[in-house]
């Protein structure tokens, strides 16, 4: 579905992606694994038209993303759960899933928020409370439901444990499989490698703007290197 050749991308001057190679196939997980600063979010935000690239090629599903409006990319399907939730704190939980529909999805609002609370009930009873009102864990799961609301193809989803306790971890992971269980296509930027790497089809490690490392999970998570450099094992 994803197909990315020769990424070079950054900020102003500085570069931080430096010819990255990327694809995620239909109904996978697939991780983008790195410590913070590597450029997982300046992926993610490239892919979304928050930014251009310097050069490059971002091809979904055979066309071009490069040169499009993030508005664009979301009506083709690429819907981004970004980092740090970024929910309206303002809005109500009902009100939050709404807006996630505004550009796609819209025809099929009703039945989406019933999907959305079929994946996380503890949602529907927190319809009429404010946003900002929730745990951590629950704004994390409004953030991932209102993408759901656009009907996304892919589902690009940015440190979806950060700040999560350990228990609230773990239950992000099962839901984040059993959104993939459906069919749901994701692209999977963490911090967290061993619990990603046991729910991903293939993963991708990045090391100072360079793919250091790629393969399928079950094969990474048992390689030497990775162990040692990534897992501290």
């Amino acid at each position: 579905m994803l197909e990315i050749r020769g990424l070079r991308a950054g900020y102003g001057s500085v570069e931080i992606l430096r010819g990255i190679d990327l694809d995620v196939g239909q109904g996978e997980i697939v991780a983008v694994l790195g410590s913070n600063g590597v450029g997982k979010s300046t992926l993610n935000n490239n892919i979304s038209a928050l930014y251009r690239p310097f050069s490059g090629s971002i091809r979904f599903k055979g066309e071009e993303l490069v040169g499009r409006s993030s508005t664009d990319i979301v009506k083709r399907g690429v819907i981004h759960v970004p980092e740090g939730r970024r929910i309206f704190p303002n809005l109500n939980v009902l009100e939050n899933l709404e807006l996630g529909s505004l550009v796609r999805g819209t025809a099929r609002r009703k039945q989406n928020i019933e999907h959305v609370v079929s994946i996380f009930p503890r949602l529907k009873e927190r319809f009429t409370q404010l946003a900002g009102t929730l745990s951590g864990g629950e704004q994390q799961m409004v953030a991932i439901g209102r993408g759901l609301m656009s009907e996304p193809e892919l589902l690009i989803m940015d440190e979806p444990s950060l700040g999560l306790s350990p228990l609230l971890v773990e239950e992000m992971f099962a839901l984040i499989q059993k959104i993939n269980r459906e069919g749901q296509s994701i692209l999977l930027m963490e911090q967290n490698a061993v619990q990603t790497l046991a729910i991903a089809n293939r993963a991708y490690i990045i090391e100072n703007g360079h793919v250091a490392m790629q393969g399928k999970a079950t094969d990474l998570i048992h390689d030497p290197d990775l162990r040692k450099n990534y897992l501290g094992l």
